[in-house]
């Protein structure tokens, strides 16, 4: 019998969770996981994938910017009433830019 060395890893347990369904439809474990990724990275000589920072265009890039700037409070949103109002302000705003 092949002699195993022991690793151990910390996750946080939702990750963990998440990843045990996942790889459980696959019918292999967490470990035989790891193990895939370990010979994967072993044969290519490397990371078995490719480690790029996501690259966002400006529209993307300001648009996640008011959404951190209203979460922290720095910038209010407008709120509606109801469903109704915003699709009452919302057919308004296509009728201005794309019916004129």
């Amino acid at each position: 019998m092949a002699k195993t060395a022991s690793l151990s890893i910390r996750v946080d347990p939702e990750t963990k969770s998440t990843v045990d369904v996942i790889f459980s439809r696959f019918g292999i474990t967490i470990a035989d996981a790891v193990n895939i990724f370990l010979h994967k990275s072993i044969m290519v000589g490397g990371l078995p994938f490719d480690m790029t920072l996501p690259q966002y265009n400006e529209e993307t890039l300001s648009a996640m910017q008011e959404a951190n700037d209203i979460a922290s409070g720095k910038v209010n949103a407008k709120s509606y009433s109801s469903l109704a109002e915003l699709n009452a302000e919302l057919d308004a705003e296509y009728a201005e830019e794309y019916e004129n």
